[in-house]
């Protein structure tokens, strides 16, 4: 009986490749936050990327979070799998906020500190993507990964310079004479700075995992 129970159940590896496919979707989520503030393609087409990127995100969050009440052996913690999966999740979700309020203020112009923020914010997605499949043997990688968060953290913390040098020259260009642009510009802003909190939460949780099983 044991065996059947064992074989319908989704195996310890199928966790990876829902991680995977996560990691996959923050990368494609960022890099469409980055065309929209580097003027590639239409506003509107990017915030329809980005918000079909949430949406898949959704997806695979729910599939694992179905995954670790069926399963009998997981790779980590459960508690750690569902942090893991939720950070990520959050991740995505801050940058369809971000692609909603330019989307609800009729942002058109952005300003450069913008744009380096969510380059910063795709190289740390692209960072949580080469963890993941290192987290299948924490053991030999340990090194690795804590490289690899400490990373996403150093990103973090330059997306905070550029946070407050974008909004003292917004005030420099808006503050007097246009109080609602640089209202508008502070909570766009806003909005990128948390993509990034965000993304070190996922940092965050691999360090927790790392520490947990090396």
């Amino acid at each position: 009986m044991l065996k059947i129970l064992r074989s319908i159940m989704p195996r310890e590896d199928r966790f990876f490749d829902m991680f995977q496919r996560h990691a996959d979707i923050l990368v494609a989520g960022a890099d469409a936050m980055t065309a929209m503030f580097a003027g590639d393609e239409g506003i509107e087409e990017s915030c329809r990327r980005i918000a079909q990127h949430e949406h898949a995100a959704d997806d695979v969050t729910r599939d694992v979070l179905v995954a670790v009440r069926r399963s009998f052996i997981t790779p980590f913690d459960r508690s750690a799998i569902t942090a893991f999966t939720s950070a990520m999740d959050d991740a995505l979700d801050e940058m369809w906020q971000t692609a909603k309020a330019i989307t609800l203020y009729e942002v058109e112009k952005f300003e450069p500190q913008m744009l380096e923020m969510s380059r910063q914010g795709g190289e740390a997605a692209r960072l949580v993507q080469e963890a993941v499949p290192l987290m299948k043997n924490i053991g030999r990688n340990a090194h690795r990964l804590h490289q690899i968060t400490e990373a996403v953290v150093h990103l973090e913390g330059r997306a905070d310079e550029l946070h407050a040098a974008g909004l003292k020259a917004l005030f420099k260009e808006h503050g007097s004479e246009r109080p609602m642009a640089f209202i508008v510009g502070r909570e766009v802003f806003s909005h990128v700075e948390r993509v990034l909190d965000r993304l070190e939460d996922v940092a965050d949780e691999i360090q927790g995992i790392v520490i947990d099983h090396a």
